[in-house]
């Protein structure tokens, strides 16, 4: 499918692009929160922050839970290469049972060591992907917005102040290290869709996320910022604050 969006072209194309950031310091690409709703309540909110660097991107996602705790849930960590390879992911959780995980490269290939429990054996699993492999841990909505951004950066080109995008679909390794285990995904465009999004129609890129375990709809905006997520079948919606 075809687009063409006018306005200037976004950092976050180039962030899993492999594009070098000459500037020094860190950028911060997107930083925000996401309410997520189950049967239209709140039960959670995601809070992350994404930042390009002259030795790549890193990341970092918090889960807090709308049940009066004081502390997140959850928390994750991810650092990225200048080629949007993983330098390392770590995930931390706090409730309901204290679990931690740590993922880096183990060249050609990832190592896995999770804590499931403070009880618990360490576990260490190797995993035959390359380091390039999209992590897409379960509960953090921000790392779907990653994966968009590298779907689109395979696609988009920017000519004369507009971006000309051509996206077929396009499948995608990810390792979930919550559930230490790797998938296939497949990620396409459906193009331009006004949605309304608390009371107020906008004009937002539509792309659907295919998994073994269920579909995903995304709505990105004109900066390529996710708006809204759709879980099919799980009466989840997840909005941008």
């Amino acid at each position: 499918m075809n687009f063409r969006r006018v306005g200037p072209v976004g950092l976050c194309l180039a962030l899993l692009a492999g594009a070098a950031w000459a500037e020094s310091g860190a950028k911060v690409v997107d930083s925000g929160s996401f309410g997520i709703f189950r049967g239209g309540k709140r039960v959670a909110t995601e809070t992350f922050k994404i930042e390009q660097q002259p030795g790549g991107s890193s990341a970092t996602f918090q889960l807090k839970l709308e049940d009066g705790s004081k502390v997140p849930a959850q928390t994750a960590e991810m650092e990225l290469t200048p080629s949007g390879g993983l330098k390392r992911y770590e995930w931390h959780q706090v409730s309901p049972e204290k679990a931690d995980a740590v993922v880096t490269p183990n060249e050609p290939f990832l190592l896995e060591k999770m804590m499931s429990s403070p009880d618990a054996r360490p576990i260490q699993q190797p995993f035959l992907v390359p380091p390039t492999t999209v992590i897409l841990d379960n509960n953090f909505f921000a790392q779907r917005e990653l994966l968009a951004w590298r779907y689109m950066a395979g696609g988009c080109t920017a000519a004369h102040g507009e971006m000309q995008c051509k996206l077929p679909p396009a499948k995608f390794g990810v390792l979930v290290p919550q559930g230490l285990n790797t998938a296939t995904v497949t990620m396409e465009s459906v193009g331009w869709q006004k949605v309304s999004i608390r009371g107020a129609e906008r004009e937002l890129i539509r792309l659907d996320l295919k998994t073994d375990s269920g579909d995903w709809a995304m709505w990105l905006d004109r900066n390529y910022k996710v708006i809204r997520i759709l879980v099919a079948g799980e009466n989840t919606e997840v909005v941008r604050d």
